[in-house]
């Protein structure tokens, strides 16, 4: 196979069974030479510089921990070698350490950097009897696969569904079929384009993200910045590869932020609240709702309740209140969603 989908082809390991198997320097380069092709026990000895009645040792542990798998047996002189292959062409070590649900002090969110999220947790922080939160930004999508594989007790998402023109509804329902959902409103929040003070390359909207002589900085793939900004190039005929940084990922807002404030691109694209620390221009694109996902069945759980409690509040609708672009009059309002 010569193409190479991300999306097909790579793999989680959120075992540590697994992670201990790959502890082992040669079962990992057994594994990591298995990704490349396929290779028999003959040929994988030379990599070793061993015997290959000890590669078959370790080539039967990873076999049984369906990390490769025989992929064909040919006849040679007489002999029969046997080729082994990587079931997946990379893997990803999705693993965290998290205090005991649901009696831990800290609750874990994964998902989209928000600034009102992380203004929420130091809010949170700061009063005494309730749990914490612990913030994790990894992008929206996978947040919520995060929440589905059980490692946080909710999600930060702001995913669009071009079709409906609706937030995070579509892509709850997709990822947890059968179960009811509720999505929390943070709130709404302005996102555009940051632009150094002047706009001096007179940037105007995403057409002239393809200009020769713009660079760009882009969000990580996962990310609902980034899945919008796609789905806007796709609508509109631009083609990525004209697009000088497409391929230069950060992971946050404010890293997009301070990209342009170095004078290390020309434009990114971010909330409009990145782009007042740095001082910079803000062009205004588009409205977004950035909702907290919690599975329904668990919202009756005493440790959560405070969340509940505070997203309702004046107190947090205050606080959102004050960041720029963001937009309170939501906040705290809850959408039950069926899977």
């Amino acid at each position: 196979m010569n193409s190479f989908d991300f999306t097909d082809h790579v793999q989680p390991i959120h075992s540590f069974d697994l992670l201990k198997l790959l502890a082992d320097p040669h079962r990992l380069a057994i594994l990591r030479r298995l990704m490349a092709g396929a290779a028999t026990l003959s040929q994988l000895s030379k990599l070793l510089d061993t015997y290959p009645a000890r590669v078959r040792h370790h080539v039967k542990l990873l076999e049984g921990a369906e990390l490769i798998t025989l992929t064909s047996t040919h006849v040679n002189g007489g002999f029969i070698e046997k080729y082994y292959q990587a079931t997946a062409h990379a893997f990803v070590i999705n693993l965290a350490v998290l205090p005991q649900w649901p009696q831990a002090k800290t609750l874990a969110v994964w998902g989209s950097h928000d600034l009102a999220l992380e203004m929420m947790a130091q809010q949170m922080q700061e009063k005494e009897g309730i749990p914490g939160l612990l913030t994790v930004a990894v992008g929206s999508l996978d947040g919520l696969i995060a929440l589905r594989q059980g490692l946080c007790q909710l999600a930060g998402s702001h995913l669009l569904d071009v079709d409906r023109g609706e937030y995070n509804t579509a892509h709850v329902r997709h990822l947890f079929p059968g179960e009811e959902m509720l999505l929390l409103t943070l709130a709404y929040r302005q996102q555009g384009l940051l632009v150094v003070p002047g706009n001096p390359r007179r940037i105007r909207d995403l057409v002239d993200l393809t200009r020769a002589d713009v660079q760009f900085v882009n969000r990580r793939r996962g990310t609902g910045t980034r899945l919008w900004l796609d789905i806007q190039l796709k609508r509109f005929g631009l083609d990525a590869n004209f697009i000088k940084g497409y391929d230069v990922e950060m992971t946050t807002h404010l890293q997009v932020a301070q990209m342009v404030a170095q004078g290390r691109a020309d434009v990114g694209l971010a909330i409009m609240a990145a782009a007042r620390p740095f001082q910079l221009d803000f062009i205004p694109l588009f409205e977004e709702r950035y909702d907290l996902v919690v599975p329904a069945h668990t919202s009756g759980i005493p440790s959560l309740q405070p969340v509940f409690d505070y997203l309702q509040s004046a107190e947090c609708r205050q606080q959102v209140a004050t960041l720029t672009g963001y937009d309170a009059t939501h906040t705290g309002e809850v959408l039950k969603v069926q899977g």
